[in-house]
């Protein structure tokens, strides 16, 4: 297994090379060793997959759940892991500092803190709180005896603010602060994205991309760094399930079973995402 301090060095030299690179998502341990196995350079973690992993909604698991997760994922495969670790787990600053150590701890060599504050009434914090919580969060990935990727999010558009300049303005101060990535979810337009890759000097995390679906080489040309898919795959494969199911309440037929991975290549995948041959 490489050491974290590998897997940290190498995460970090993903996004210094040339063109865009995709970090899916995995939900579980063997999600993580199945796309290990078919040979994605890198993982994160999507708070929402896990969290219905274990039959709960998005933003109801605990930090203690969020990192044990994140620990089994990081023991599972010999690639680098960055975390979805939303706010931080609490308002504070200190918190997420605290959040960022746990999770170097826990074996992660990357992980978001994100500006929305899950309060309906005000849902991203004010930006000068907000830049302070980043400043604290990469503080504390500094101190780490290898490289922590620390990746700064702007929600207005995940929170239902989708104003533009803002998010720029947010990223700007987040990348003052010491961000290593940026990453606002949802930007809608390819013009979007390209106005923000020109507003700031950071790599960019794009969530699948615009509502047009562009491929990784469009991605690419606009400059995106990093394209991240959040739930998407879990969602894909329990709708998977919820097809199935309904083909069977509905018709008693089983015409989904043609479509079902042979279990010979799954375990093959799951060897080689663990390391064995």
């Amino acid at each position: 297994m490489q050491s974290q301090l590998d897997k940290g060095r190498a995460f970090r030299g993903l996004h210094e090379r040339e063109g865009a690179f995709v970090i899916p998502n995995p939900w579980d341990v063997g999600s993580a060793r199945l796309l290990a196995g078919l040979g994605f350079e890198a993982l994160a973690t999507t708070s929402a997959g896990f969290a219905r992993s274990i039959g709960k909604t998005d933003y109801r698991t605990s930090r203690d759940e969020v990192l044990e997760h994140a620990k089994s994922l990081c023991a599972s495969v010999d690639v680098p892991i960055s975390a979805d670790l939303e706010n931080g787990f609490g308002d504070a600053p200190e918190r997420a500092a605290e959040t960022i150590r746990l999770a170097a701890a826990a074996g992660l060599v990357g992980g978001s803190i994100e500006d929305s504050t899950g309060r309906p009434e005000a849902p991203q914090y004010e930006l000068s709180h907000a830049i302070e919580r980043v400043r604290a969060a990469v503080e504390a990935a500094r101190a780490q005896p290898f490289p922590f990727t620390l990746t700064a999010r702007a929600e207005n558009f995940f929170t239902g603010k989708p104003d533009l300049a803002d998010t720029i303005r947010r990223l700007q101060g987040y990348q003052e602060a010491g961000a290593d990535v940026l990453y606002a979810p949802l930007l809608p337009t390819a013009g979007d994205i390209r106005t923000v890759i020109a507003s700031v000097d950071r790599p960019l995390n794009v969530l699948l991309g615009p509502r047009e679906l562009l491929t990784v080489g469009e991605l690419a040309a606009l400059g995106v760094k990093r394209i991240s898919l959040g739930s998407v795959l879990a969602s894909v494969a329990s709708g998977a399930l919820l097809r199935a199911a309904r083909e069977m309440l509905a018709h008693g037929t089983f015409g989904f079973a043609r479509d079902a991975a042979r279990g010979t290549e799954i375990d093959e995948l799951i060897a080689r995402g663990a390391g064995r041959p």
